[in-house]
């Protein structure tokens, strides 16, 4: 096999983790950004995507431009990354779930929630639902002894995390009973972010190629 191909997929897979880092970091820093120039913002009370509002939060552009970024480059470094997941029968259907919360984080930038609602709503939905269902699928084939497997637990606990405030916050919203929106919204997104944060500095410190790609 040749050694040169193998040095180009090293490099893409890094280059992978790259732009998932890249786009969760400004992302964060975009929504603390916003939320200092949002008069009365609240955590507790306030969704996130009220940052993108367009009639009421002042730097809204920021937020959708950052949230549309974060989708983007999401999207392509989980593409990059893909052979660097350990090879298994579960590994295209987690990565394909994750390719489906970053299309939908670009369109819940493209259509803030005062602009069009239902499609926001349902983007925000096929952000959380699958971005948790892909986190607790690809923790299954992090199985020991790759250099994956100490990220498993992890993920299956941030995967569980999102899934069940999100089973909570679902049903309490049909029926406006939720107990600080805001807070239980930031109990879905924020392992997602952490978990792209932690394979971000996971892959920076792999092994290299041959041993990166395990299967």
């Amino acid at each position: 096999m040749a050694t040169p191909m193998a040095g180009r997929t090293d490099r893409t897979e890094r280059l992978g983790a790259t732009l998932v880092g890249i786009g969760t970091i400004q992302f964060i820093v975009a929504m603390g950004v916003v939320q200092a120039g949002y008069p009365g913002y609240s955590l507790l009370t306030n969704y996130i995507s009220d940052l993108g509002n367009t009639a009421t939060s002042p730097w809204h552009v920021i937020f959708n431009a950052s949230i549309i970024l974060l989708g983007l480059l999401a999207f392509v470094g989980i593409l990059f990354l893909w052979s660097a997941f350990p090879r298994s029968a579960l590994r295209p259907v987690g990565l394909v779930l994750l390719l489906i919360a970053s299309i939908a984080a670009i369109l819940v930038g493209c259509f803030p929630e005062n602009v069009n609602p239902s499609v926001h709503d349902l983007a925000s939905l096929m952000v959380f639902l699958p971005g948790g269902l892909g986190l607790a699928v690809l923790s299954v084939a992090m199985r020991s002894p790759t250099w994956w497997s100490g990220l498993r637990w992890p993920s299956l606990g941030l995967g569980l995390v999102t899934l069940l405030s999100l089973a909570y916050y679902a049903p309490t919203q049909a029926s406006n009973t939720t107990f600080d929106p805001g807070l239980i919204e930031r109990l879905i997104v924020f392992p997602i972010l952490i978990w792209a944060l932690a394979v971000f500095v996971l892959v920076q410190r792999a092994p290299r190629h041959p041993k990166l790609a395990i299967s």
